[in-house]
């Protein structure tokens, strides 16, 4: 889910709030990196958030987007999306939400559920630790794909 304008320009404020506070510098490089994630419903991996920075900085390079988006997952403001063959996915709705995602073309959506909102984890889960936060993600072929014929790539 994309987040509305108001919520990126509320994150955005929280940010530059944090980067005073610690005295971090909030450059316009890294302000661009987080607004190309907040902006995406795709959850970017860093190629995409580069290309997408690239088209309003010119003279960004890669390397100052992965340092970017590892500095933002380090300040909490933003979150990965486990680690895939492909390259890590980022997101920056840190709302609580579950994944769909497409095994034919690998598109990441969000939903939400109440009922998965509250689980409640197996006795097998608790012995191994105390979970801060519980993430579903669902997998098959997206409406796109199953209309198309397409099959499972994964």
């Amino acid at each position: 889910m994309t987040m509305t304008q108001e919520e990126i320009d509320r994150s955005t404020a929280r940010l530059a709030k944090a980067c005073r506070k610690s005295g971090a510098k909030l450059t316009h490089q890294r302000m661009e990196v987080f607004r190309e994630v907040a902006q995406s419903a795709g959850h970017p991996d860093a190629a995409a958030v580069f290309k997408g920075v690239r088209g309003r900085l010119p003279t960004v390079s890669m390397d100052t987007v992965y340092r970017a988006l590892w500095w933002l997952k380090d300040l909490g403001f933003i979150t990965l999306l486990w680690p895939r063959r492909e390259g890590t996915r980022f997101d920056a709705n840190l709302k609580l939400h579950h994944h769909f995602v497409c095994t034919g073309c690998g598109i990441i959506r969000d939903f939400f559920s109440d009922d998965l909102d509250s689980l409640d984890l197996p006795e097998s889960v608790l012995s191994i630790g105390n979970p801060e936060k519980t993430r579903v993600e669902a997998r098959g072929l997206c409406l796109s794909c199953a209309a198309s014929g397409k099959t499972d790539a994964a």
